[in-house]
Order: C-alpha cells, then sequence, then structure tokens
C-alpha cells in the first residue's frame, strides 16, 4: 500500500493530514449540532410563532450592543451584549452574521490545507514507492534483497544530479504551506469582523486580569444571547416592530473550536518557518548535510555520506533521506555505501572544480 510510505516531513505532515482531520471533524460536530438540535432559540412573547421567529433571526443575523458588553450583569443589563437598543445616545450595533457558515467555512479551510499535499503527491508521481520496491519490510530472500538493490544502487548512479527539481518542488510544497496557514489567520480575521487575528492573546489577557473589569472576547466574538428585530404587519395595517432575544448554543462549540485554532495555527506557523530555515541551511551547506544525515542514519559510515555529499547534488541528499525514511536500515546502509564505492571508483559523474572539498550544492 502507497499510504505508509513517508514521501514528506513531520510538520508537513501536520499541515496536510493532522489538520484536515481536525478541520473535518469540527465541521461535522458543528452540523450535526446545527441540524439535529436547535442552533438558536429566540424568545417573544407576542403572536409570532417560535420556528418562524427562529428562521427569520438565523437567516437575517442577531446583533449584539458593544456598549453593554462592559456593563454589569445582572444590575445593568440581563446579559453582555444585550441592552435597550433605544437608549439615550447613538449606541454600536455589531451584527453576528457569521453563525450559518461556520461549517461550510471549516470544510473549506480543509480543502486549503490538503492542497499542497495533492501538489506534492502528483509532483512526486509515486517515485518513492517505486524505488524501495518492499524493501522496507526487509523480509525476503537473499537472492531478491540482492536484486532488488542492484535495481536502486543502479537508478541512483544513472540519475546522479537530476533530482534537485524534483526537491526544490517539495519546498515550493512547504512554503505554500506556510502560506496558506498565515493567510487561513487572515482569512479567520475578515470573517470575525477583524477580531481573530489578537483574539488568543485577548483570550490569555483576560484570563490573567481581574475579570470584572474586563470584556471577555470569547462572548464578544460568540455571543451566547443577542437580540433579534422582527417586522410583521398589525391587524390595521401598521408595520409593527417585534424585539426578541435570542440563544445561540452553538456558539459555546464554536469558541471552543476557535480559540484550539488559533493557538494551533500559530503553533504549525512558527513549525513552519523554522522547517523552512532548515532547508535553506540544507541548500547552503553541504557540510550540515553531512551531518544531519549522519545523526540520522547511525550505520552509515561518514566517509561513505561525506562522497556522496561532495559527488552529488542537494536533491540526490534529499531523495536518498526519504529513501533511508522508508527502507530497512541494514539494506538503506549498505545501498548507500555501495552509491559511495561505486562514486569513490568511478569519476564519471566527477563536477568540475571540486578537488576533494564538499562545496557543491
Amino acid at each position: 500500500m502507497v499510504s505508509h510510505v513517508k514521501i514528506d516531513s513531520p510538520v508537513f505532515r501536520l499541515h496536510t493530514n493532522a489538520t484536515v482531520i481536525l478541520l473535518i471533524t469540527f465541521s461535522i460536530a458543528v452540523t450535526t449540532r446545527q441540524y439535529v438540535g436547535n442552533p438558536i432559540d429566540c424568545v417573544h412573547t407576542r403572536d409570532i410563532p417560535e420556528d418562524v421567529l427562529n428562521t427569520y433571526c438565523w437567516i437575517h443575523s442577531t446583533y449584539t450592543v458593544v456598549d453593554a458588553f462592559m456593563k454589569k450583569q445582572g444590575s445593568e443589563v440581563p446579559f453582555p451584549g444585550v441592552h435597550n437598543s433605544q437608549g439615550r445616545g447613538p449606541l454600536t450595533i455589531k451584527h453576528t452574521k457569521y453563525y450559518q457558515w461556520v461549517a461550510f467555512t471549516l470544510f473549506f479551510q480543509a480543502i486549503l490545507f490538503y492542497t499542497p499535499r495533492w501538489l506534492w503527491k502528483s509532483w512526486e508521481g509515486g517515485k518513492i514507492h517505486a524505488l524501495i520496491m518492499d524493501l522496507d519490510i526487509g523480509i525476503c530472500s537473499e537472492a531478491e534483497k540482492k536484486q532488488k538493490k542492484k535495481l536502486l544502487l543502479d537508478y541512483l548512479w544513472e540519475n546522479l544530479k537530476y533530482h534537485n527539481w524534483w526537491a526544490y518542488r517539495y519546498y515550493v510544497c512547504e512554503l505554500l504551506a506556510l502560506i496558506n496557514v498565515i493567510g487561513q489567520m487572515f482569512l479567520m480575521n475578515r470573517f470575525f469582523d477583524g477580531e481573530f487575528m489578537t483574539f488568543g492573546l485577548d483570550v490569555i489577557q483576560y484570563m490573567e486580569a481581574d475579570q470584572e473589569d474586563r470584556m471577555d472576547p470569547m462572548i464578544y466574538i460568540f455571543p451566547r444571547m443577542t437580540k433579534c428585530t422582527f417586522f410583521k404587519y398589525g391587524s390595521s395595517g401598521e408595520v409593527e416592530k417585534h424585539d426578541a432575544i435570542c440563544i445561540l448554543p452553538l456558539n459555546v462549540v464554536n469558541e471552543k473550536i476557535y480559540i484550539f485554532l488559533w493557538f494551533w495555527f500559530i503553533l504549525l506557523t512558527i513549525l513552519t518557518l523554522l522547517t523552512l530555515i532548515y532547508r535553506v541551511v540544507i541548500i547552503l551547506s553541504p557540510r550540515m548535510r553531512v551531518y544531519l544525515f549522519r545523526m540520522r542514519f547511525r550505520l552509515v559510515r561518514r566517509d561513505a555520506i561525506e562522497i556522496i555529499v561532495r559527488r552529488s547534488k542537494m536533491g540526490d541528499w534529499f531523495l536518498l533521506y526519504l529513501l533511508g525514511e522508508n527502507i530497512d536500515t541494514v539494506i538503506f546502509r549498505d545501498v548507500v555505501q555501495d552509491l559511495a564505492t561505486r562514486l569513490g571508483h568511478n569519476q564519471h559523474h566527477r563536477v568540475p572544480g571540486l578537488k576533494g572539498e564538499i562545496q557543491d550544492a
């Protein structure tokens, strides 16, 4: 099966596997809560059918009074964000429109996170799976093992120095993963009317401060209780205004999802930035490639690694590294040693200007 073959880094898999699974799970959870239970419950004393009012307020959005978030609950306001909108002076109204789109947005985000993986799988073309030839198992006859090792060694020898573009395309996919996660922070910030970018920091500050003197950012962005205005014709033909208060139980789920996603996206951004710095170091420093290869594959002799790095390109190093992640360690050691021996005795792949120094990228 292809699924067990590693063709990328752990950080890249956090983007394209773990995050995709998380977002789809969250989308299903929100969808289930939205269509199985009541996503909104509006209270009104007049003769308006409850389901009509709930449907209207769900479709046309609800609102909160920004000034009421800082007032004392129970004495000045019944609940944060809920206040008499006909009070003295102009009031700042904040409309809550996003909640019916959360499930779709989460699914769309999952597609965006999977895109770099899809692109790399398309570019990679099953090369690693074809080259390992079940050598990851290591349990086969000596004749079969010898034949497969020879095929792999012949491929590496004949295609030496032709893997740079293949490796760079993977690095482009890692860069796309970084651009995607940063772009999604801005996307969510736009989705929540400019309140998401500092959401996690605001929550931390709120938890550390005296909560009576601060506005809860989770309730501000994800209000549990809002207002809704419904207009209908009265018995005399005049337009009547009906003010209702609405409970949004779905926002209790939404706030937990997005506070987690905020910290998760920040973590992914940091890890991916470090990974890209690591890639730049690998590209610029052949000696670092020797060190990293030696640290990861202890069975391979250092002199063999130095010969391969000196006589090959960065793309070849990347291909060998991925092969080492998938092939049985003893078999991989033999392949690398045989390749180094062949390179040491044959000058066919000599790069002009290298007189024994590890300097070719």
